[in-house]
């Protein structure tokens, strides 16, 4: 094995340990002590542990044991190994370290407790490891039915919650739905990253103008494409280049300035962007230090 795969293990692992202490704290010193639910198997977990005196370590072990094995015939199983290491982690560190109750107050006990468990999910999702058997789930029926993942995490905990708010108290159920969509919304943040990046992708028989004006009053990177206009009832025109970059959302609106002042006719596709790695835009990122780029990402 080379020195870089070391090196990326050892950070994948390393990085998945810290999500797996944000977790159980999350859980330890917040939700546990005040019987408040998560999504997901751990939900379900913490929604069984208000019902019998069985230590939590041991149930959410043995819930997620079908997902994981559900897993293992769905996804990767070096994903499934990490999930299986990630969750005797938590499982673990809940039975064994004994952390304080922080807070009694509800409302702080619902946002640090969602804000810990997420960032812990988040970042072992981003290594390659699952601490919730529902996205396993999700996984499963979306490729067996082609149903919408985040639907059915979603149906999964709505029953969840229902379920809570008969066993427990209605009160209980809303400071746990409040738990899970800060979670929800952290875990989200952590995987996608904190820069909000947009794509477009612009059309326009000027395109070399816009080309040139993107380049020197924005300092972002362009990949050019080449493409043929006029299939419709005009049929086909000519060949030209399609202009595809990546920017900040502060600066979208002064990328449509610029290509409507140039073309107001010209047709432009927005997207967004989770993830961006390399090329000039990490140029464009540190403070545009050089505006004058290549016209390649």
């Amino acid at each position: 094995m080379s020195k870089n795969k070391v090196i990326t293990y050892f950070s994948e692992y390393f990085q998945i340990f810290i999500g797996i202490v944000l977790t159980s704290l999350g859980l330890k010193a917040f939700l546990l002590p005040n019987k408040f639910l998560d999504g997901g198997v751990t939900g379900i977990a913490l929604l069984v542990r208000t019902q019998v005196d069985i230590n939590m370590s041991y149930l959410l072990i043995i819930f997620s044991i079908p997902f994981l094995i559900l897993g293992y015939f769905t996804v990767a199983k070096r994903i499934v190994i990490k999930s299986i290491i990630s969750i005797l982690g938590v499982a673990l560190f809940i039975h064994f370290e004994n952390f304080q109750t922080i807070t009694n107050d509800k409302l702080l006990i619902s946002i640090f407790g969602g804000l810990l468990v997420g960032s812990g999910i988040g970042i072992a999702i981003r290594n390659g490891s699952v601490l919730d058997g529902s996205e396993i789930l999700g996984i499963y029926l979306n490729d067996k039915f082609g149903l919408s993942i985040g639907k059915i995490v979603m149906l999964f905990n709505i029953i969840l919650f229902g379920v809570t708010a008969f066993v427990e108290s209605i009160e209980i159920a809303l400071y746990s739905i409040l738990t899970y969509i800060i979670a929800a919304k952290v875990t989200d943040t952590v995987i996608e990253g904190f820069e909000d990046f947009i794509g477009v992708t612009i059309v326009s028989q000027k395109n070399a103008v816009i080309k040139k004006a993107i380049l020197e009053e924005l300092g972002v990177g362009l990949t050019i494409y080449k493409g043929a206009s006029g299939y419709g009832y005009k049929g086909k025109t000519q060949d030209f280049d399609i202009i595809h970059s990546i920017v900040n959302r502060i600066d979208i609106k002064k990328m449509y300035k610029i290509v409507e002042g140039i073309d107001e006719n010209a047709f432009i596709v927005e997207f967004d962007v989770n993830t961006v790695k390399g090329g000039v835009l990490r140029h464009y990122i540190d403070k545009k230090k050089n505006r004058k780029l290549p016209t390649t990402s």
